[in-house]
């Protein structure tokens, strides 16, 4: 694939790909940018050209797959019938079956530093997340007073349960026993929010590299008023 990729002209792309092969096959750290070069039969001063070091190159990569996670979060929601709870279910889902599915590429982008604050990932699973939550409280299922920060308890639910499976910490053999797991850590961690009717006067607010990035975001424009005739 990848040198197929750069036959057709993208060598960038050609050089993710082959990156992303070297973590399932040798793990986050076990490849360099050499010999990413040498899988698509460049020459590192080409690979270069397009990533200025290794570092570079797997922020670059991390940001591929979170922006694909964000993409397979939304579309398993959005394939959901149900339109409560259970889509929210549906994601915590389809976050752990992807990491147990490939833990390798997981790890990599589980570790810090590997996206930076200026990452730019669309769509972001955060703000997947973020969003199901906001329409969680829209439709009465999570009280306003517990929706701030609200995402940060479900994703440490989910993301904790992902990390013992692939870490051979927790053992679940069937991927269907997998997912009954995962279905009744969110809903039970969402029961839990309901019960949240005010916020704390001093719940803290963590934040992320995405946040931060968001936070360091100018606000958009707001849209010229066209009088009415």
């Amino acid at each position: 694939m990848a040198k197929e990729r750069y036959h057709h002209g993208d060598l960038r792309g050609a050089l993710l790909d082959a990156a992303e092969t070297l973590v399932r096959e040798r793990g986050a750290d076990g490849w360099s940018l050499r010999e990413a070069s040498a899988r698509v039969g460049v020459s590192p001063s080409a690979a270069y050209h397009h990533f200025g070091s290794r570092d570079a190159l797997v922020s670059a990569l991390s940001e591929v797959v979170l922006a694909r996670l964000g993409n397979r979060l939304r579309d398993t929601m959005d394939a959901t019938p149900e339109q409560g709870p259970e889509r929210l279910a549906a994601c915590g889902r389809a976050y752990v079956t992807w990491a147990v599915e490939d833990p390798a590429v997981a790890r990599l982008v589980f570790r810090g530093g590997a996206t930076t604050t200026q990452s730019a990932i669309a769509p972001h699973p955060h703000d997947v997340l973020t969003t199901e939550l906001n329409r969680l409280t829209d439709t009465g299922h999570l009280p306003a007073g517990a929706r701030p920060g609200a995402e940060f308890v479900v994703w440490a639910a989910i993301h904790g349960l992902a990390v013992l499976l692939i870490d051979g910490l927790v053992h679940i053999d069937d991927p269907k026993d997998i997912e009954c797991q995962t279905e009744r850590l969110v809903l039970a961690t969402l029961n839990g929010l309901a019960q949240e009717t005010a916020p704390e006067p001093d719940r803290p607010m963590p934040t992320t590299t995405h946040t931060r990035r968001l936070a360091q975001s100018p606000a958009p424009e707001p849209a010229p008023h066209t009088p009415s005739p």
